[in-house]
């Protein structure tokens, strides 16, 4: 198995895609800890997921709170060898009608948290002398996209910092990479009208919207050692939507 005896921290991995991967890590021999806001969600998810999956609550936006989430998985497993860095957030307006509220909350969890996951973890990897960081990207943050503003600015931020941080950890033995999903099957997209469904899957050159174990799939090979060379990379994983 790829990440057989690995421990590896999942954010945002009550539902969604990064449930996904958290079900395709432990398929690949890996103990997950489920790092997510959401308490309710969370602890379902761990319990579906069986005795390698751990509930941990956390709030990315907040230094502390990851502080916690961080020691409180040493305590348990002794030691990090994958951060996936997919918790995100959506508060969509266009330009004229956004608030500074609006704005700052995406910032606060998609870019500022993904910094104080990583910078958190990294310690220990250094220590180890290995590591993997996973990061999660989009589309609209490569080519933008209408009434995302903060969404599509924290998503290009990750790439930066993405290329920044393989620059910096590669001589220590930590690869990082980041994957951008596009239009992705999660159940918030679900919830859309037929016809605008069928409309985002016309203008993909696949003829469909990705799964939630596509992007995992994804996580799962930048995640393995069959990844040890791709360092500083974006994976899109997209259909080729913006080919």
């Amino acid at each position: 198995m790829r990440l057989n005896n690995k421990v590896a921290i999942i954010t945002g991995a009550a539902n969604g895609i990064g449930y996904a991967a958290a079900e395709r890590f432990i398929e690949e021999g890996a103990s997950v800890f489920i790092a997510d806001f959401d308490d309710k969600a969370g602890n379902l998810a761990a319990q579906q997921l069986g005795e390698n999956a751990v509930f941990i609550q956390v709030d990315v936006a907040s230094r502390e709170s990851v502080k916690q989430l961080v020691t409180a998985v040493i305590e348990q497993a002794g030691r990090i060898d994958i951060l996936v860095n997919n918790a995100g957030i959506t508060r969509d307006a266009m330009l004229t009608k956004m608030t500074e509220d609006q704005f700052q909350q995406v910032l606060d969890v998609n870019l500022t948290g993904v910094f104080h996951c990583t910078q958190e973890v990294i310690p220990y990897m250094v220590a180890a002398g290995e590591g993997k960081i996973i990061n999660t990207s989009s589309v609209s943050g490569v080519y933008g996209n209408v009434g995302q503003t903060n969404y599509a600015a924290t998503k290009a931020a990750i790439v930066g910092m993405t290329k920044t941080w393989a620059k910096e950890l590669g001589r220590k033995g930590i690869n990082v990479n980041a994957v951008a999903p596009g239009f992705t099957e999660t159940d918030m997209v679900k919830k859309m009208p037929e016809n605008i469904l069928a409309q985002m899957r016309s203008i993909v050159p696949l003829q469909r919207l990705g799964t939630p174990r596509d992007i995992a799939n994804a996580y799962l090979f930048l995640a393995s050692e069959e990844a040890s060379y791709v360092h500083g990379h974006t994976l899109h994983v997209d259909g080729a939507i913006m080919m």
